[in-house]
């Protein structure tokens, strides 16, 4: 079996479905399905088995087998909401959960994949993985870096690989249920669709008008990522997954327009309540997981933003 905790959100059902796409349907899915809009992310997937997470930490906690035969771990699950200061809760689904899962891989030898975000490098423009860099200005930020900093203290003597990614700005399908968390890109597809415009930030930190760049990768290289992790059980590490190259929103915008056919860019007024916590700018430095062999190349926004669109405008529930 293969677990994929978070295996119906945004790039935990994306994982299922390239496992489904590599032959692999013995899966556990642990998730939380209060919001049953996400039962649609695998709707076309093949899974064998479910969990609801607090039932799946319940076991971890108590020290009980799990029971399955495991193969490997695809730790996808998250609180992803940057905007929540709950820190309690926070810290419960996202460090808690992670270092009683790790824990259990080292214990049973089971590999072990997470996601972790690139939030973690906060305001800064160095995105080079090293403690220096490291300033996160949210506390979602700042519980991934916390679980970043357990494995740094275990990983050079696990027995099993443990691969973390830092993940930029990922957008694609089976986003629908993340509101406002979800990729520009889709609140572009409906603001061109309901009133002929897309919206961007007017400028900030020094930054013009829709200037602010960042990484932002498909979440199709995403999963070529996370498969090539479980292929290669001997790469080991925190690994950043963007593109290598920022890009302006601008860019972004005008993609999505020139898709479109029309649309004007408006810019708004940069939001009080995102003062000093966030990022005008995000660009991975992609060193790592290049010497650690991956060498594909990485879908750029001219050609994965009117795919992405294609996508949505195919699917009858955005």
């Amino acid at each position: 079996m293969i677990i994929v905790t978070g295996g119906a959100g945004f790039i935990g059902s994306n994982v299922v479905k390239g496992l489904n796409q590599k032959g692999r349907t013995d899966i556990v899915v642990v998730d939380d399905m209060e919001d049953g809009y996400k039962s649609f992310n695998l709707a076309d997937c093949i899974i064998a088995d479910y969990m609801h997470y607090e039932d799946f930490l319940y076991l971890l906690q108590t020290g009980e087998d799990l029971p399955w035969d495991i193969d490997a771990v695809s730790h996808q699950g998250a609180c992803t909401v940057t905007t929540e200061w709950d820190g309690e809760y926070m810290m419960r689904v996202n460090f808690e959960f992670s270092k009683y899962l790790l824990n259990y891989c080292l214990k049973k030898d089971i590999p072990f994949i997470y996601a972790s975000s690139a939030s973690v490098y906060g305001a800064g423009t160095d995105f080079r993985i090293t403690p220096e860099t490291e300033s996160p200005i949210n506390v979602y930020a700042w519980s991934k870096l916390v679980f970043d900093q357990y494995v740094r203290r275990v990983i050079d003597d696990a027995k099993i690989q443990i691969a973390g990614l830092r993940y930029f700005n990922v957008y694609g399908p089976n986003e629908l249920h993340k509101g406002g968390m979800a990729s520009v890109m889709l609140h572009f597809y409906r603001q061109l669709r309901d009133e002929g415009e897309v919206r961007l930030f007017g400028g900030c930190d020094g930054f013009g008008d829709g200037e602010q760049r960042r990484d932002f990768i498909h979440v199709d290289d995403v999963v070529k990522v996370n498969l090539w992790l479980l292929d290669n059980p001997d790469k080991s590490g925190i690994f950043n997954l963007g593109t290598g190259t920022a890009r302006p929103f601008n860019d972004v915008a005008k993609a999505a327009v020139a898709w479109n056919g029309s649309g004007d860019i408006k810019y708004i007024p940069f939001p009080d309540n995102l003062q000093g916590s966030y990022q005008s700018f995000t660009e991975a430095d992609m060193s790592g997981l290049r010497e650690a062999g991956y060498t594909d190349d990485f879908i750029a926004i001219d050609q994965g933003v009117p795919m992405y669109l294609d996508a949505l405008k195919a699917n009858n529930r955005v």
